[in-house]
């Protein structure tokens, strides 16, 4: 909503506003681009106009939006929907995030979901099985053991200290 309103201040009508995208009804100047970039700025936003660039963040936005839906294809891996959803084969597209991000697509997946179940645990609504099951992890164990790798934690220690220890998406 603050995006599209900030747009609309600056008199532009945006088309569609979505997770980490926004486009608008014609093309901006240099100059307009740096106007709406200070704005976003202030606002703790910013402003993506080159085309790799605009990919990474379209790739992590898709994993966050997988990660996030319950109803998430089993039948079908996070490269396989990559590769489908953005028309490039899925090693250009791993080549090119780990250029830009310096880590792997995978290591990104396995951050963002152990936030998720940071997220849940502290919930408390979900048994650590159906976490794992939502999250398409094989198992109990193999959630656990990634969980602790990442965070240092058992997920059980983890939900015991109840300290909020997420990390906001903007900042992975």
């Amino acid at each position: 909503m603050m995006v599209k309103s900030e747009l609309e201040k600056f008199g532009l009508h945006p088309l569609t506003v979505e997770l980490g995208m926004a486009e608008v009804e014609r093309e901006l100047s240099a100059e307009e681009k740096k106007l709406l970039n200070e704005r976003f700025v202030r606002l703790g936003f910013e402003l993506i106009d080159d085309k790799k660039t605009r990919l990474i963040e379209s790739i992590k936005t898709a994993v966050v939006e997988l990660i996030r839906n319950p109803n998430y294809l089993p039948k079908m891996t996070f490269s396989e929907y990559l590769s489908e959803k953005f028309h490039h084969d899925y090693s250009a597209l791993s080549k090119l995030f780990s250029e830009v991000q310096g880590m792997t697509i995978e290591q990104y997946v396995i951050i963002q979901k152990i936030e998720r179940v940071k997220e849940l645990l502290v919930y408390d609504e979900l048994s650590l099985s159906e976490i794992a099951f939502q999250l398409n992890y094989s198992s109990v164990s193999y959630l656990s053991k990634q969980f602790k790798k990442v965070t240092g934690l058992t997920p059980t220690h983890f939900k015991q200290v109840k300290e909020n220890k997420r990390i906001p998406l903007d900042k992975l």
